[in-house]
């Protein structure tokens, strides 16, 4: 088996179903060359059937990208197909993803139908969508909490009819690792075909578990990740890509690796926070703005000795410009002589001493310390004898 991992962004598409994600077609452009350059594999630009201007962005897209497979969404349903595949006519590269509920939840509340029509409608939907376009990818929604005979009946079925790619989501996050990693291995071991297709992991984060979900489900032989620049999403958000693929390349004994230019991370993920009107939240892993600061005194004295005790990823590597010691009342005299020096200050030992008795009640009274209020210390502490660096 291939130790490539395809990546499948869907920022455009359900990252963009976010409350007050709202993108323009210019946007979704802008969006969708700057991940081409992260080196994105498939990018999902949308749902064409669901509005006009969808369906113009889809276009758009499509006519803009030249290196990545462009992707839209539909239901199985006929007119939803063949808006897709209309809409993807300018693409180098298109990809028809549909499918259909493979729960019993979706099929009898949701479709009111029987496990048996429902397989006969996904089947019929991948043949339409292959009168369009090679490359069909097909999702049983939901595959989070279907019983597993029926969704293995469903992944052979849909292989059997000309899918090229079948999607296994979690739906509602509701998994645990163990239980999606054991439901792609499952596949695995009694989907007679399963050779002839790509598994796909599309995990939601609504009990936090996405990131570990998709690894799981990659580590029992899915080999395409459906992702969202910062996690964005319906609820609580999907996989997040930075996440998969830097847990890829830092646990290397996994075995798998991406296309994806790491150094593209922070940038893109600011874009996207930016257009989205979507704050990153501080301690989010690998593009917070918390991921590579340092507050507390321990933890900055062994990061200044040596960044790998505190640091398991270079922050260059996914393109921010350095860590940063953040000065607060938890900070030892280590981080203090630090930006001191930055400043172009050398205390004595006594002075840093005194100095750092003063930082302390005001670090106490100020929930931030800035150059401004050393260079205030400074001067309030006579006995500091400072010496300005030549």
């Amino acid at each position: 088996m291939s130790n490539r991992v395809y990546i499948f962004d869907t920022t455009l598409r359900d990252g963009e179903q976010a409350p007050g994600c709202r993108l323009n077609i210019d946007e979704k452009v802008e969006i969708a060359l700057r991940l081409e350059a992260l080196g994105v594999d498939i990018i999902e630009a949308g749902f064409p059937i669901s509005s006009p201007g969808d369906f113009a962005a889809v276009q758009a897209v499509s006519h803009a990208v030249r290196n990545a497979v462009i992707c839209g969404l539909s239901r199985s349903i006929e007119k939803d197909i063949k808006a897709a595949g209309e809409a993807l006519k300018g693409a180098k590269r298109g990809r028809i993803h549909t499918g259909i509920g493979a729960s019993d939840y979706h099929i009898k509340t949701k479709f009111n139908s029987t496990r048996e029509k429902v397989l006969e409608q996904g089947v019929a939907a991948v043949k339409y969508a292959k009168t369009f376009v090679e490359d069909v990818e097909f999702f049983c929604e939901d595959a989070g909490r279907a019983d597993l005979g029926y969704l293995a009946q469903m992944v052979e079925a849909a292989i059997a009819a000309g899918a090229t790619v079948v999607n296994i989501p979690d739906t509602t996050g509701y998994c645990l690792p163990e239980e999606y990693g054991a439901k792609i291995r499952y596949l695995f071991e009694h989907v007679s075909n399963i050779h002839k297709a790509i598994i796909s992991c599309h995990c939601h984060n609504d009990l936090g578990l996405a990131t570990a979900n998709t690894i799981a489900g990659l580590q029992n032989g899915a080999r395409q990740v459906e992702c969202t620049i910062n996690g964005i999403g319906e609820r609580a958000g999907n996989t997040s890509m930075e996440e998969v693929v830097m847990i890829l390349k830092t646990r290397g004994h996994i075995g798998l690796e991406t296309g994806i230019n790491t150094k593209e991370f922070y940038p893109i993920s600011r874009l996207v926070s930016e257009r989205m009107n979507m704050v990153v939240q501080p301690n989010k892993a690998i593009v917070g703005s918390n991921a590579f600061a340092h507050s507390s005194g321990i933890h900055q004295d062994g990061f200044l000795k040596n960044r790998e005790n505190y640091e398991i990823i270079d922050p260059q590597s996914v393109g921010v410009p350095k860590s940063s010691i953040i000065l607060t009342a938890r900070s030892g005299k280590a981080a203090l002589r630090h930006h001191l020096e930055r400043l172009g200050y050398e205390l004595t030992k006594e002075a840093l001493e005194v100095s750092y008795e003063r930082f302390l009640q005001l670090a106490d009274e100020r929930k931030d310390i800035e150059d401004h209020d050393l260079l205030e210390l400074l001067s309030e502490v006579e006995s500091a004898k400072a010496e300005v660096v030549a």
